[in-house]
């Protein structure tokens, strides 16, 4: 039996989900108690404080789960990838007036992101936007 009782737009993370969300993350479908064990390192929590949590991050989208006999088996319901996307969609759209050139910018005013790193990644855009591009089709003048 899989939940697919989701929301459509994710919120974002708070610490402690996300903590939960990286656990998830990395060592695929777990129990509550699996997670709770993985996570106590950092923040020890009672079983029943963690599927709370896990109760919360599948009503945001975050997760679902599949019911094993009587035991609830998390899974990622969005790859980690899409949630960093999302996350950094939302800075551009709230802080930057929609412009991820803004953002970029600011990244390297500010050495989060260096000249060297920023031409690197130009230079991938630049190639990944040329493997993309349909080949030319011939021109009406070519016909003739």
């Amino acid at each position: 039996m899989t939940n697919t009782n989701r929301t459509t737009k994710p919120t974002n993370l708070g610490a402690v989900e996300q903590l939960v969300m990286d656990y998830v993350w990395s060592s695929g479908p777990c129990t509550a108690d699996a997670c709770r064990e993985a996570v106590s390192a950092l923040r020890p929590m009672k079983e029943s404080t963690v599927r709370t949590i896990l109760r919360r991050l599948e009503a945001k989208g975050y997760v679902s789960h599949t019911l094993e006999g009587r035991t609830f088996i998390y899974r990622a319901a969005q790859a980690r990838e899409n949630v960093a996307v999302r996350a950094v969609k939302n800075i551009i759209d709230r802080f930057c007036d929609g412009s991820a050139e803004q953002l970029l910018i600011g990244m390297v005013d500010n050495d989060v992101l260096s000249r060297k790193e920023f031409e690197r990644l130009a230079r991938k855009i630049a190639q990944s936007g040329a493997a993309r591009k349909p080949a030319s089709l011939p021109s009406r003048k070519d016909e003739k």
